[in-house]
């Protein structure tokens, strides 16, 4: 796996959750620019405001430090003091200052963080720090996630220099397309200003975690950091912009692809596709509704082509359309044509098609060239399950 130079990785057992690693660290070895993206959820917790309060200041970054087990959300002022205190701990293990490290967290709601166990970890966890450990801290960061997420590309710039881009992401339950949805963290060494690297998050995340839906909730913690340190030596020419550009996106894409297919109990990812819409918000707001009906998403359990699901949940999304210009298709096979049934042959084969692990519901509204893609997965028993025994 292509690790971006100057980055260390690190993660241990601190005993937040009962069992496996839930701390982990990313270190550069030099200041590096940093850019966000965090939860539009109105409830934010403690490492969301410190983080954001610290990359305001602008001030370079060094590290990120990571658990799970525990969100620190709706923990009040104790819980930014909780944080607080850890990071300096670390900072001083570090020789670095606590400005310098931008915190995340995951996992139960309302709890605080067991301060005494991370901060006894922290030394562990700093001495353990290795390039080749960057897996670790994406085990780390799981909660109901069944395997890590990580992603990496090698991009090829004007004149045959070359930078690097890892991601590692978490994400099973909570997601729906809101500004950040789960945790990522970008990696890359290229040496790039603050304001490209938000500029160029902030287009990335909307063209991949903001299209996606497991569950259609929030979370009080979504965060995406990147961060650029520069160890390769190159900068981006005018011309090599946009190339880093659709990598960053790449990257994200596949993170985001990542976890649809773990979403909590899924079985399926369906790509639900909008076409033929007046513009691409209202696509958009049409694909949302639809991915995230939990109608819909049981029939896609079912294996059911029920098409009638899919028009009532279009019917409620706030957008005006006409019901009788309506096709709808499953992986290609039309199963209804301008707002009617093609008939059982037709939904026999497609649910012929929604046996795979993977299909697509193409929606042609056939009013303009507005058109929106958004993945989902379906929902099952199991998604009941593992929500009704999170805290038990």
């Amino acid at each position: 796996m292509e690790i971006p130079k100057g980055f260390w990785f690190a993660a241990t057992a601190s005993g937040i959750k009962k069992e496996g690693l839930d701390l982990g660290l990313i270190l550069s070895e030099r200041p590096a620019e940093a850019a966000g993206v965090f939860t539009t959820n109105i409830v934010k917790a403690a490492p969301v405001l410190l983080a954001q309060k610290r990359l305001a200041t602008a001030c370079p970054i060094r590290a990120i430090l990571v658990n799970s087990g525990c969100a620190n959300a709706c923990t009040g002022k104790e819980g930014l003091a909780d944080a607080e205190e850890i990071l300096a701990r670390l900072a001083s293990l570090l020789e670095i200052a606590p400005e310098e490290i931008l915190p995340a967290s995951t996992g139960v709601i309302g709890q605080r963080l067991p301060v005494t166990k991370i901060k006894e970890a922290l030394k562990t966890l700093s001495k353990a720090l290795d390039p080749q450990r960057a897996e670790e801290v994406a085990r780390a960061m799981m909660t109901t996630d069944t395997f890590p997420k990580m992603e990496t590309k090698r991009l090829c710039l004007a004149g045959g220099r070359e930078i690097s881009l890892l991601g590692l992401a978490k994400g099973a339950g909570m997601i729906a397309p809101r500004m950040a949805t789960m945790l990522a963290f970008i990696l890359t060494d290229a040496a790039l200003p603050r304001e490209f690297l938000q500029e160029s998050l902030r287009e990335a995340v909307e063209n991949s975690f903001n299209r996606i839906t497991v569950d259609g909730d929030t979370s009080t913690n979504d965060t995406v950091y990147l961060l650029a340190n520069g160890a390769s030596g190159q900068t981006l020419k005018p011309e090599d912009q946009a190339l880093f550009k659709e990598a960053l996106t790449e990257v994200c894409q596949r993170l985001a692809y990542l976890i649809v297919k773990d979403g909590e109990g899924a079985t399926k990812v369906v790509r639900v596709r909008l076409v033929g819409a007046r513009d691409d918000q209202e696509a958009f707001r049409l694909g949302k509704t639809v991915a995230e009906s939990l109608l819909v998403k049981t029939a896609f359990f079912g294996e059911d082509p029920n098409w009638g699901r899919i028009l009532a949940a279009m019917g409620r999304s706030g957008v005006d359309f006409t019901p009788e210009r309506v096709d709808i298709f499953i992986n290609g096979v039309q199963i209804v044509e301008n707002g009617l049934g093609k008939g059982l042959t037709a939904e026999r084969k497609a649910h012929e098609e929604m046996k795979n692990k993977e299909f697509s519901l193409t929606i042609h509204l056939k009013e303009g060239n507005g058109s929106a893609e958004i993945l989902t997965c379906d929902l099952s028993y199991e998604y009941v399950k593992i929500n009704a025994e999170y805290r038990t």
